[in-house]
């Protein structure tokens, strides 16, 4: 995979640092704004990256790259994808995937009739805590309640208060805890459950109708999984699965799974990932992997939960009023 990173910001960053320890991923290049170049450039030499751009589309047009990673802005990843892949490229790009469900059928739609690869970037489900939880969940009866918190007071909150608005709390770059924290919560949950049968969501608003924090609730028929995320405050992160014979638990934030425990019947186990790794490793370990093996029906596997997901976003928001207005909706 060679692969260009498009963006400078903190989750590029991230990237960098997760891809360097990674076989069989070249950093091919790098394309940030005109305003970040210097800081470009240094990026290029401590991470030996091959080029740089200041210019998307004369990127797209470089014959070294395959793969195009999108760090950029919620609101941009629609139209930065749709380019890369009407260009022949492959993409990964960051979570939230769109700013609509429209958008990502869209995506998805062009990426199977192209021939391409179109991943999601979501720590949580790649990593090696989530596959023990997915497997424990089929030892523990009849599935009665999910609980998942992801809270974190975010270093751009008091900012906000302060009228400095930034795109993690900005509607019109589609922000918010629901897009940005509670996706993980969302995400976990689909992929081991699919689709709810109804979804609501009550949350706390801010100056500008974006949601800081808020509770979604998922209701399957046999169960209810209820989604706790925010921005304005903290709290221990969690993921709890409970059924008629016991339960699995991870024990810190969603987004990691670093921590997970599995009870039945009096005896308790353990998964600790107990590895300094960047998380980030993982889901581009299993990225690379599925483009070696040719394995097109685990990347379609993954955009179906990606869809679903979406999907709940979108009734999520539509429950609470709370409106992307660059966005066709």
């Amino acid at each position: 995979m060679k692969i260009a990173l498009v963006g400078a910001g903190k989750i590029v960053l991230s990237c960098l640092d997760a891809l360097k320890d990674i076989e069989g991923i070249d950093i091919a290049a790098l394309c940030v704004r005109q305003g970040s170049l210097q800081k470009g450039e240094a990026l290029k030499n401590q991470y030996h990256i091959h080029a740089i751009y200041t210019d998307y589309e004369a990127m797209l047009q470089d014959n070294n790259i395959d793969f195009v990673y999108l760090g950029i802005p919620n609101h941009l990843h629609f139209s930065y994808a749709h380019k890369a892949l009407s260009a022949g490229k492959h993409v990964i790009c960051e979570k939230p995937f769109t700013s609509n469900y429209a958008q990502l059928l869209e995506l998805v739609t062009l990426a199977k009739s192209t021939g391409r690869y179109l991943f999601e970037a979501i720590t949580s489900i790649h990593t090696p805590g989530f596959d023990f939880l997915a497997r424990k969940v089929a030892d523990i009866g009849e599935i009665k309640l999910v609980q998942a918190n992801y809270s974190q007071y975010s270093s751009r909150y008091n900012d906000y208060l302060n009228g400095i608005v930034h795109p993690a709390f900005d509607p019109a770059k589609s922000g918010g805890a629901l897009y940005d924290i509670n996706l993980y919560n969302i995400y976990n949950v689909c992929a081991l459950f699919g689709a709810p049968e109804s979804v609501s969501y009550s949350c706390n608003k801010g100056p500008n109708g974006i949601d800081t924090s808020g509770i979604l609730v998922m209701n399957y028929g046999k169960f209810i999984a209820v989604c706790t995320g925010a921005k304005d405050s903290a709290s221990p992160g969690y993921l709890t699965v409970q059924g008629t014979a016991g339960y699995v638990k991870v024990t810190d934030i969603p987004s990691v799974c670093k921590h997970v425990e599995f009870s039945k019947a009096g005896t308790l186990i353990k998964h600790d990932d107990t590895t300094d790794n960047n998380h980030m490793i993982y889901e581009f370990e299993a990225f690379r992997d599925v483009v070696n093996a040719r394995d097109m029906s685990r990347c379609y596997e993954w955009l179906d939960i990606a869809l679903t997901v979406s999907n709940v976003l979108e009734q999520a928001r539509a429950c609470c009023g709370i409106h992307f207005p660059l966005t066709a909706e």
